[in-house]
This record gives structure tokens, C-alpha cells and sequence, in this order.
């Protein structure tokens, strides 16, 4: 099948360019792209949790940048390598995922996904369609592929192992299962975060092994999370796609100022000449950096939740955080205990009473708009307890 016409140099420097690490093979994929071939286009996710954020979201959209093109995008779940455990980037042993937390993280992934992607000129599959159908001789064929040294110079393997820590024969099967994907869909091009480029090198191996041609690929940059390191689903310093869009607009409030540029060229679709401007006006003081957040952060949430959502949520924060307002709206909750630390931790504003004690002890929970200091104030109900910058709650007994 042929396109019905080539890609301009402005779309392929979006495409190569913005948000992208590293490429192999370059030229092989430029070429391929001006023969106005329609290519197979390949990326996976695993589901470790059930949500999927805005980093992962990034190489999402490039995928969405080939489709828009005309080629083929094939999204992967990795219900299967779930179960295996990606050590990609660890430092230690990845548990296996159980059947169950697999099928619960993902109900909801394909409505997500379809959040940046068009699923219906989509092919969207589960790798268990495959992988588990392997007999323990396919196995064997498939890790004939790949040496132990091949698999040793993997840079976190090594670190394991200078400094004595275990690699379970578990985790060197993930890249061959991942590499497996690949051929079972053809694809022409795969992409991944940059952490993922073992795994996708395993996948030109696996493919030559198997006479096919080898996939060009493409490593999309990490995003920095809520506190600046990786945003990772185990660290919790995550923007989901799904969150509710006020809490996204806060935590993209509570980003740090020297992230701005970078959400702005990775997370929205504004042209980069418009973002050239918003970053020239913040370092020549003519624009203040939570301006210059205000317009992020609906951005980001009117590609997640539309233009009204985004709207509401820019209103509620102006009027909370910046108007000390109270919202309209508070949750409710029902508690047993009285005293005021107690109530973070059974409400779950908060994960310990270590913590509780010292976001009041820092002035960071008030009552009734009041700060209270003493963490074993006692409460009453129908108090609005209001801990930190963005939760809130009415207390019940």
C-alpha cells in the first residue's frame, strides 16, 4: 500500500527531532518514509499500574504522529511481559505482576490510550495472543538468538553485578519476549522511552534471527516528574492521564520553573516558536513563571479533558490556591478519630502519622481556614480540614 503523499521536512523534523533521543536507522527510516510505504508502527506498553502518565504519554504522541502521516500504528499491552518484569533501569529484582492485577490494570487501558491515538485506525493487542503459546522448543529457538554476554553488557546488569546482587534467568527472557512482539506484528519501526533501547535492539536481533527485516527505531525523552526526578508509576511523582483535572492542573502547578520549557515542548501542542516566546519572556522578567504555568497547565489538561474542563480547573485554582478561597465543593468524610493528626492518616491526606505530625508541626494543615499547629488537636464535626495546598475535606463523625 502507498500514501498518498510524502512527508514535508517540517513534519519530519517534528517527527525526528521534537521529543526524541535517539534514532537506528536514520537514514534507513527517512528513505522509508519518502518511499510513501505505509509502515508498521510499533510501541508497548506494560501494564504495571493501571493508569498510564503523561511521560509514557510523550513517545504515545509520536506514535499519533505517525498515524496522522498515514502509516500503521500497532499499540501493544504487555499483559504477558508483565508477568516477567522489565529490568530495564533497575537496580534491582522487578517482581512478577499476578494474573489479577494484570486484568485489573488493564480495564481501562485501551480508553486511555484512545486519548491520544485514533483506536479504530488502530491495531491494539494483548502480547498473551502470542507469547503464551510458545512450547518450551520455541523458547529455545527464540534464545538461541541472543548470547549471556550479549545480555550481560545490559548497563544495569552490570552495575548488578559489580556490586553483587542477583539476575534471575527471569529477567533475561524479558528483551527476547518484547523482541518476540515484534515479529509477531512485522514492524518496521518501534518506539520506546530511551530507557527501553536494550529491548528494542533485542527486537533487530530477534527479527533477523527469524528472517525478517529489522525494525528502524525510535527512543523518546524521559519527562521529570512532580519532584523532578523520572516520573515513574513506583515513584508516585506521576501526572496521570486520567486524573480528575483539577488535581492534574495542581500538579502541573507544582511543577518546578525550570521544567516549564520542557513540559511545554514535550506534553502540548503548541507550535515551538509561540513556546520560544513564553521561555524568551521568562528570562527577560516579562513574564512570570506562574503565568507562564497557568497557560501550561491548561494546555496540558484541555488535551486530556477538553477545553471546558480545563477552563473550570484554571478557575478553581485562581480561586483556591491564589484567592485562599475555599471550594465550592468539599468531600465529606466520615472518621472515627478525634485528634487531628489521626484524622490525615485515616482519611489518607497523608501515608503515616510521621507525616501527619510534621506537615502540622510545619504549618501546613489548617481547620476552618485556621492553621493548627498541634497535631493532637482534637476536631469537630463539620470542620474543613485542609491539608497541604490542594486537599481538602469536611470532617463527620
Amino acid at each position: 500500500m502507498k500514501l498518498s503523499k510524502k512527508p514535508s521536512k517540517a513534519q519530519l523534523h517534528n517527527l525526528f527531532d521534537l521529543g526524541i533521543e535517539e534514532i537506528v536507522d536514520r537514514a534507513h527510516l527517512e528513505k522509508a518514509l519518502y518511499s510513501g510505504r505505509v509502515l508498521r508502527v510499533k510501541l508497548g506498553f506494560d501494564p504495571t499500574g493501571d493508569k498510564i502518565h503523561i511521560g509514557r504519554a510523550i513517545i504515545l504522541r509520536k506514535l499519533r504522529d505517525f498515524q496522522r502521516l498515514g502509516h500503521k500504528v500497532v499499540f501493544i499491552v504487555g499483559d504477558f511481559t508483565a508477568r516477567i518484569g522489565d529490568p530495564s533501569d533497575k537496580l534491582s529484582k522487578r517482581p512478577m505482576l499476578s494474573v489479577e492485577v494484570i486484568k485489573k490494570n488493564i480495564k481501562n487501558y485501551k480508553s486511555q490510550v484512545g486519548k491520544v491515538i485514533d483506536i479504530k485506525k488502530a491495531e491494539f493487542h494483548f502480547n498473551s495472543k502470542w507469547l503464551k503459546k510458545l512450547d518450551f522448543e520455541e523458547i529455545a529457538e527464540l534464545a538461541e538468538s541472543f548470547s549471556i554476554q550479549q545480555m550481560l553488557e545490559r548497563r544495569n546488569f552490570s552495575d548488578r553485578i559489580k556490586k553483587g546482587e542477583d539476575i534471575s534467568l527471569r529477567e533475561l527472557l524479558y528483551p527476547l519476549m518484547q523482541g518476540y512482539d515484534s515479529v509477531a506484528v512485522k514492524a518496521d519501526v518501534e518506539l520506546g522511552g530511551s530507557d527501553q533501547l536494550f529491548n528494542l535492539h533485542a527486537g533487530r536481533v530477534i527479527q533477523r534471527h527469524y528472517g525478517q527485516e529489522a525494525q528502524d527505531i525510535m527512543t523518546g525523552e524521559m519527562l521529570e516528574g512532580t519532584d523532578g526526578r523520572k516520573m515513574s508509576t513506583s515513584w508516585g511523582n506521576v501526572i496521570n492521564m486520567v486524573d480528575e483535572s483539577n488535581d492534574m492542573f495542581g500538579k502541573v502547578m507544582s511543577l518546578r520553573d525550570d521544567l516549564i520549557e520542557r513540559y511545554f515542548l514535550l506534553c502540548t501542542d503548541l507550535e515551538r516558536a509561540e513556546i520560544e516566546t513564553i521561555v524568551v519572556g521568562i528570562k527577560s522578567g516579562k513574564l512570570n513563571p506562574r503565568d507562564a504555568k497557568l497557560r501550561l497547565a491548561k494546555e496540558i489538561v484541555t488535551i486530556y479533558h477538553g477545553a471546558k474542563k480545563a477552563k473550570t480547573a484554571e478557575e478553581y485554582f485562581i480561586k483556591v490556591f491564589s484567592k485562599k478561597e475555599l471550594p465550592k465543593k468539599i468531600k465529606e468524610v466520615k472518621v472515627r478519630s478525634q485528634e487531628l493528626y489521626a484524622i490525615l492518616v485515616e482519611t489518607k491526606l497523608v501515608a503515616s502519622n510521621g507525616e501527619a505530625w510534621r506537615l502540622i508541626k510545619q504549618g501546613g494543615v489548617k481547620a476552618d481556614n485556621i492553621v493548627v499547629k498541634d497535631p493532637k488537636a482534637k476536631v469537630l464535626g463539620g470542620v474543613t480540614i485542609q491539608a497541604g495546598k490542594k486537599q481538602f475535606i469536611k470532617v463527620r463523625f
